[in-house]
């Protein structure tokens, strides 16, 4: 095998051979860059080749230079939009997790969320689905849904804007810039700013291989005249092109790709503009799909606000097609210096065209609705009935849907701790009512024991969530925060444990003709309530994460712990004295270790609100 050598530089396909004989090729990148480029030799001019066959060497013509360049491109285009979401998510932070707590039932405000959300996440789909998560968990109501999925539709606009930034050939060297920023900081927000850009880059690399490849498409004349049944000059036509990017977006799963892809084919002049305005309409309704397979099997609600998502798009495209001519005209004014030919026959400055055409129609259509979202939300119910039963197969809100937004995510799971410790607060005052009563009520008994166990499977439903978060790539900062809210989720579960295990051995003592002494009652009463004011302070601090708790709780805890071990020393001392049933001391010993351990356990709760490992 020769070896290529030019400009200092030596080419040679590296192979490595398998087990099974197979022989496994591995392409310098260098391939993929030169592939288009002459390079001079001695004795004449050469063009790169792959070799794709221990066999004979292969060509490499434009069909391959289609397919693979189209493939390799749209491959680093969605790898790029995925680091530039994960960046600016990991880069908002805590502020992204407090805009969702901005939805109100305003609609004017709840559509102004989904625009931040989708141009951060950079992806509707992405948002559509947390959306149905969330009306699914109950934390949205369909009204607010609505709002947030018509200002998703907006935001996802903002791809398009980003490609129109003239930095196309600078897609490489910000690559790799932020290559080595990302490899190389130690600190976890530059790590991720250059995560953002380095996805933007991989976008519009990605971008200019697409455009490289649909060059080829001229080379091909049978794919050149298919590509010419998609016109959009009549309303027949319209509609074949928008069914087009529909099918296009479903099967990619990225309205993003697919305009992308769209964009490529209009820069070559493979498609019109007209054609490439159609195209785009219709990937409006392809995106809807993955909202719809998102509210397979979710409650009624979420259901209905995926069904709204496929009816809005379609609604919108459709009356947006009955004015279409008129509409592309509109654009055409106001973009014409962007649809001229450049000198080389290619349409260079198309995107901008393109890109206005998408958020036009997104804005008029959200503009359009806004004032119908009560018929919409009545329609809604009527088209899927509300079911008489509970639906949630769960106890918690959690819903795996929201695992593809760490930020989010772990929110969600954050609420189901505070749930946790205001579970254990109310079973600690039922138990205080329980160990005061002559005659237990066992209503009240029956509420305690089935409170704990729901706390149990509460815990088991938060650890599923957490370790499905923690096995996804996810900053630094959220990591820490789920393994903090998997320890709080164990002692909260033990807290409860704990209080149950009072119970149990009042009941017991009880049940063999014995009571507590007057004073051993007056001492429990008095644990009770200071272990209510110490879990009340720490279950506080939990809610507005105050990492100073320790500081702020010190003296409760150590006034707790101080009258546990004066209670054993006067327990002690009353043995002495006199008589008393063994099984009374037992019991009594195991109810002051008991508030012992549910102050151990309220302490590192603390802790872990503070902050510490």
């Amino acid at each position: 095998m020769s070896h290529l050598k030019t400009a200092g530089f030596t080419f040679l396909p590296k192979l490595w051979f398998v087990d099974s004989g197979c022989v496994v090729f591995a392409f310098d990148l260098l391939t993929i860059a030169l592939r288009k480029v002459n390079m001079s030799v001695p004795g004449g001019s050469l063009r790169c080749k792959p070799v794709f066959s221990t066999v004979a060497s292969l060509d490499y013509n434009p069909l391959m230079e289609l397919s693979f360049g189209l493939l390799g491109g749209l491959g680093i285009f969605l790898l790029g939009m995925k680091h530039m979401s994960d960046g600016m998510q990991a880069i908002a932070g805590s502020g992204l997790r407090r805009l969702i707590s901005f939805v109100t039932n305003n609609r004017i405000m709840a559509t102004i969320v989904g625009i931040v959300v989708t141009s951060v996440v950079q992806s509707s789909s992405v948002t559509t689905v947390m959306v149905v998560g969330f009306v699914n968990s109950g934390v949205m109501e369909l009204s607010q849904a609505i709002g947030v999925i018509m200002g998703a539709n907006i935001g996802t606009t903002i791809t398009g804007w980003i490609l129109v930034l003239k930095i196309g050939k600078y897609g490489m060297p910000l690559l790799g810039i932020a290559t080595f920023f990302f490899l190389f900081s130690k600190s976890d927000r530059w790590r991720y700013w250059a995560m953002a850009f380095l996805g933007v880059g991989m976008v519009f690399v990605g971008l200019e291989f697409m455009k490289e490849a649909c060059a080829f498409i001229k080379d091909l004349p049978q794919f050149e005249s298919s590509f010419k049944v998609f016109t959009a000059d009549t309303y027949v036509g319209v509609l074949k092109c928008a069914l087009a990017g529909c099918l296009l977006t479903t099967l990619v799963q990225s309205s993003s790709a697919t305009l992308g892809i769209t964009i490529s084919l209009a820069s070559q002049g493979v498609i019109g503009y007209d054609t490439a305005a159609a195209l785009v309409l219709g990937e409006n309704v392809g995106t809807t799909i993955t909202a719809f397979l998102a509210s397979l099997g979710a409650t009624s609600n979420a259901r209905r606000a995926a069904y709204f998502h496929i009816i809005f798009n379609l609604i919108g495209v459709f009356w947006i097609t009955l004015v279409f001519h008129w509409y592309i005209a509109l654009i055409k004014t106001l973009f014409a210096d962007d649809l001229i030919m450049g000198a080389d026959g290619t349409y260079p400055n198309i995107t901008a065209a393109i890109a206005a055409t998408h958020t036009i129609f997104n804005v008029a259509n959200t503009l359009l609705f806004l004032p119908f979202l009560p018929f919409f939300v009545r329609l809604l119910n009527r088209i899927v009935p509300s079911k008489g039963y509970k639906e949630k197969p769960r106890l918690t809100d959690l819903d795996m849907r929201l695992l593809e937004t760490p930020l989010l995510a772990i929110e969600q799971s954050r609420k189901e701790i505070v749930k946790m410790s205001v579970g254990c607060t109310k079973m600690l005052h039922w138990l205080g009512e329980l160990c005061e009563q002559n005659e237990i009520e066992q209503g009240l008994a029956d509420k305690l024991l089935h409170r704990e166990q729901v706390l149990d499977a509460v815990q088991d439903e938060i650890a599923s969530h957490v370790t499905g978060l923690l096995a996804n790539e996810i900053p630094h900062s959220v990591a820490v925060e789920a393994r903090q809210q998997f320890r709080m989720a164990d002692e909260y579960e033990s807290i409860s444990d704990y209080i149950v295990n009072i119970h149990k051995f009042d009941t017991r003592l009880r049940r063999d003709g014995e009571q507590f002494t007057a004073n051993q009652k007056t001492g429990i009463k008095s644990l009770n309530q200071l272990s209510v004011d110490y879990l009340g302070l720490v279950n506080d601090a939990l809610v507005a994460r105050d990492p100073g708790v320790i500081t702020k709780t010190e003296s409760v805890s150590k006034r707790l712990g101080r009258e546990i071990k004066q209670l054993r020393r006067n327990h002690l001392s009353d043995l002495s004295a006199g008589s008393m049933a063994p099984t009374v001391s037992v019991a009594y010993l195991a109810v002051l270790n008991a508030y012992s351990r549910v102050r151990d356990h309220a302490e590192n709760v603390a802790g872990a609100v503070s902050g510490e490992k």
